[in-house]
């Protein structure tokens, strides 16, 4: 049997008969369990994501669907005979299938071998022609379902790109240009897709077209926002221009194929990691690999070393690779149950802030959140008794991750950041000294004092010489643009023209880094919604800009701006609560926004209640990356449609 959600969720036999999976709910939980990607997924979880208000009797319906879908699985299992497909797992369920027998896995597979090898080719052409529609297209209305279209929509776009470059690199790619066409056209801020266009012109001889091309490109950037495009397109305009007769696209070379035992390659991956971009990228993908190999040895220390030796310093709350996160927050769960609670106290602590930094807060349901909350208390608790410094601000990064409980709770963030600060400062731990001052730098900027964050920016920059952190002036270069656009709204300021040119220059920035996906998507946008908000003006309607996870809060306001008041109204209705993480202030005040605006005054009171914590931060600023302006602003807007205050 195989499973299918590269489309519509279904399941087709070994003779390709389909099996009738039942209604909805049915192929939800056969779904969610996929998206687990094997690991167990407890009832608490399920019964979270399958209903937004869950009934009275939701376990018990769940136990239902999940037998039905174990007799459609499994017709021919004799009675009494335990399941061999949909498993019951501790708490949970699981669903255990070999991962090419899962189109989604094959996908992800495929594409992660041909990231590392050309070779890999043919199976990346086959994961991409087998995507029927939107991942989990049946799957509406849940906010699992739509983390997940997000997350696999911008990797298909990557393999796209990814096999264009991978044919023209080994000297084909001539029959690409329709394909790359019809790509630029769809997703027109995709540089690399503009370049990989433009080499596939000069492969096929057309030179011409492909300077055209990049004219183009560089013709819509100027007009949209100002600014020419990145070095790789400049860069390959001239070899063009300069007559070259093939044009091949920058490689980075990685280590590959050496046989190193798990704690060398944790400890090889820790030091990379700490390169950001494309490095952290193969780092963690190392590190995943390090823990298996440690788990398959049998040795529970070694495992508990391996898992905790990663101790990089970590920021946002959103997971670059949230299955990954998961897969190592499992395997540090189980390795702590083997330790047992008498185990060693500094391999528990590891453990335990393991489990808080990986389980980023936007990815988790409330059972999730409360057991991620726990760890990094614990961890926390341990690393004090232990007075290990090192490990100390390890499990206080865990505790900063798990921070985002709800909105207005800066000031407490930058309690967390200074301690970090100091321990780094007094022990020699330049890294976690960075770490203190961008918490601090974002805990500031969401307090709206620009001065103290402009201070901690310029000591992080400072500090990322000698630690070699080259993401530390991506990040500040975001910041001095979110500060740009909060003086644009102020009298004498500059032009909001000059703000939306810097957010494009950080965004160009951030892109060069290899995008780290967990806070990459989306940002761009939702800055430029945030300064046209500043300044009284509707939310851009360009269908070019890619929203990323926040769609759902930013979409009304596109249709008003579209004056599509009803299609905005039912958007507003269907736009869950926000994630816990850096911007829930910012969405909750988009909330609150269109709220105001339509005149949905029980929304309305939802968001105020949200909000009136956070009444003295300003909106996005959490960040460090963006604003939307004073909380109290949408505080007001929603009170006043609630008929409160």
């Amino acid at each position: 049997m195989r499973i299918d959600v590269l489309g519509a969720v279904r399941a087709l036999r070994d003779d390709g008969t389909p099996v009738d999976l039942g209604g909805p709910r049915h192929r939800e939980v056969l779904a969610r369990l996929v998206a687990a990607g094997g690991r167990m997924v407890a009832t608490d979880t399920l019964v979270d994501d399958l209903w937004a208000e869950p009934p009275v009797r939701a376990v018990g319906a769940l136990r239902t669907f999940v037998a039905a879908l174990r007799r459609a699985i499994e017709p021919d299992r004799p009675p009494r005979t335990p399941p061999r497909v949909l498993v019951t797992e501790g708490p949970g369920y699981a669903l255990c299938l070999p991962r090419d027998d899962v189109d989604v896995h094959r996908f992800e597979d495929a594409l992660a071998r041909a990231r590392r090898t050309p070779d890999a080719l043919a199976d990346l052409d086959a994961a991409l022609a087998a995507w029927r529609g939107p991942a989990y297209a049946d799957v509406t209305g849940s906010a699992w379902a739509q983390r997940e279209r997000t997350r696999l929509e911008e990797l298909r776009l990557e393999g796209t790109e990814l096999r264009a470059r991978l044919l023209l690199d080994s000297g084909a790619g001539a029959e690409l240009v329709a394909e790359l066409g019809a790509h630029v056209t769809e997703h027109p801020w995709r540089e690399p897709a503009w370049g990989l266009l433009a080499r596939a012109l000069h492969r096929a001889g057309r030179q011409a077209d492909a300077l055209a091309t990049l004219r183009r490109a560089r013709t819509m950037l100027v007009d949209q926002l100002g600014l020419d495009p990145g070095a790789d397109l400049r860069r390959l305009e001239t070899d063009i221009l300069h007559g070259a007769t093939t044009l091949q696209s920058p490689r980075t070379v990685w280590t590959a194929g050496l046989r190193l035992g798990p704690r060398t390659t944790v400890e090889l991956a820790r030091t990379l990691a700490l390169a950001g971009g494309d490095a952290l990228v193969h780092s963690r993908r190392d590190r995943l690999a390090a823990v298996q190999a440690a788990e398959r040895t049998g040795d529970i220390d070694l495992t508990a070393r391996v898992i905790g030796g990663y101790d990089v310093p970590a920021l946002w709350s959103r997971a670059d690779d949230p299955e990954q996160s998961r897969a190592v927050v499992a395997a540090a769960e189980r390795t702590l149950t083997a330790l047992g609670t008498d185990g060693p106290a500094d391999l528990r602590a590891r453990l335990l802030a393991t489990v808080a930094v990986e389980s980023r807060s936007a990815d988790l349901s409330g059972t999730g959140s409360r057991r991620a909350g726990q760890a990094a208390r614990e961890a926390e608790a341990l690393a004090r008794e232990l007075g290990d410094p090192a490990l100390l601000v390890f499990a206080l990064n865990g505790v900063f991750l798990q921070s985002f409980t709800r909105p207005g709770l800066a000031a407490a963030r930058d309690v967390i950041g200074a301690e970090i600060l100091d321990l780094a400062t007094r022990h020699e731990l330049p890294n976690f000294a960075v770490l203190g001052r961008l918490i601090r730098l974002q805990s500031a900027s969401a307090l709206g004092d620009l001065d103290a964050a402009t201070a901690h920016a310029e000591a992080a920059e400072r500090l990322a010489v000698s630690t070699e952190a080259s993401l530390v002036p991506v990040l500040t270069g975001w910041f001095r643009a979110r500060a740009t656009a909060a003086r644009s709204a102020a009298p004498g300021g500059p032009a909001a023209a000059t703000a939306a040119a810097h957010y494009r220059a950080a965004e160009d920035a951030l892109a060069g880094t290899g995008g780290m996906p967990g806070l990459h998507r989306g940002l761009f946008a939702l800055a430029l919604l945030g300064l046209r908000l500043l300044h009284g003006r509707p939310a851009p309607t360009d269908p070019a800009l890619d929203w990323g996870p926040y769609r759902p809060w930013t979409q009304p306001l596109v249709l008003l701006a579209r004056n599509r008041d009803e299609a905005a109204r039912t958007a507003l209705t269907m736009a869950p609560e926000p994630p816990l993480d850096h911007m829930q202030e910012a969405l909750w005040c988009l909330t609150a926004h269109a709220a105001a605006r339509l005149g949905e005054r029980l929304v309305a009171a939802r968001a105020a209640t949200a909000l009136r914590a956070a009444r003295t931060e300003h909106a996005g600023a959490a960040s460090g990356m963006l604003t939307l302006g004073p909380v109290a602003r949408y505080l007001a807007e929603a009170e006043a449609c609630a008929g409160e205050g």
